[in-house]
């Protein structure tokens, strides 16, 4: 088969020998609009090399064309054209692969963009839950409960290790062994109860304790109650209508005075009761004014190493 270029070299061969003799002078061209040869053919076909490779940054959208020779006697059929449709095809392809190219290397250009910001520094995660710095583990003291009473401690004990000097479930049910433990660790003393129902409350008193043989209010106004039994941990500290901060014997242990015991345990550490308190302010800190006690906690507090209770 002829080339493409064979074909077009043929079809003006033939051109050239049908029309008229021309002058030297005019033998390089014809027009009929003074129009040369040559600018018809670049018309034809733009700067193409014949491999189907582009000679310049220019696009065209190129169709299969058909070359009117007007005024030309020609013994070819007239209706017979020349085909420039696998020059098309193959600028077609070129086309379709710079664009190609282009898009893949937009996509490169956004997926390392999208590298480097997931590479890039992370923002520190500044809600950092508070460390909890126990000697022992606790029923009730969870880490948003910790950070609560680190808030409303005396200031001489924040910061400080936390020491469990008394638990039930470690000591077993006597509140004669918490009055003996809570003299191992002079100061503030944290106790903490919980009734069934899944209260947790309690209240600041100072160690050691001491039981008296008739009913006598100790304490200063350090003292404070608290509960969760609405949900979130509420304090109530004194408001000054007494000095009732609490009161020791060797059957009964009880926070508050003036109408009811904000709280008051038993002997036994089984049972307690808990009402309205004019020391504190407070109304009941339990589901119920009576309830079954599910554990008793005492805590005492240390500047020095970590300290273990002996048991």
């Amino acid at each position: 088969m002829q080339t493409f270029k064979e074909k077009v070299t043929d079809k003006l061969s033939r051109l050239f020998a049908d029309s008229p003799q021309t002058t030297p002078h005019q033998g390089s061209s014809y027009s009929k609009e003074g129009r040369s040869w040559s600018s018809y053919f670049s018309y034809a076909v733009p700067s193409v090399s014949f491999s189907g490779s582009r000679t310049s940054n220019q696009q065209y959208d190129l169709k299969p064309i058909q070359v009117a020779y007007d005024n030309l006697e020609s013994q070819d059929d007239p209706d017979e054209y020349v085909d420039f449709s696998p020059v098309c095809k193959s600028m077609d392809f070129l086309k379709d692969k710079n664009k190609h190219e282009d898009q893949v290397s937009r996509r490169t250009s956004c997926s390392s963009e999208v590298f480097e910001e997931a590479n890039g520094p992370q923002t520190p995660n500044s809600s950092k839950k508070p460390r909890v710095n126990l000697t022992d583990e606790s029923i009730f003291i969870s880490p948003e409960l910790y950070e609560f009473f680190e808030s409303c401690l005396p200031n001489i004990v924040k910061g400080c290790q936390w020491v469990l000097l008394y638990s039930t479930l470690k000591h077993g049910i006597s509140l004669r062994t918490l009055i003996r433990k809570s003299a191992e660790l002079p100061g503030p003393g944290l106790l903490i109860v919980g009734d069934k129902q899944g209260a947790v409350f309690g209240g600041l008193l100072e160690c050691p304790l001491k039981p008296t043989a008739k009913r006598k209010y100790q304490g200063t106004h350090q003292s404070f109650v608290f509960t969760t039994v609405y949900g979130e941990p509420r304090l109530f500290r004194p408001t000054g209508a007494n000095r009732y901060y609490y009161t020791c014997l060797n059957d009964l242990l009880a926070l508050g005075g003036g109408g009811n015991f904000a709280l008051c345990l038993d002997g036994d550490l089984l049972n307690g009761t808990s009402g309205p308190c004019d020391t504190f302010g407070s109304s009941c800190l339990a589901h119920s004014p009576e309830f079954e006690l599910r554990n008793v906690e005492f805590w005492g507090f240390t500047h020095a190493s970590p300290y273990l209770a002996q048991g």
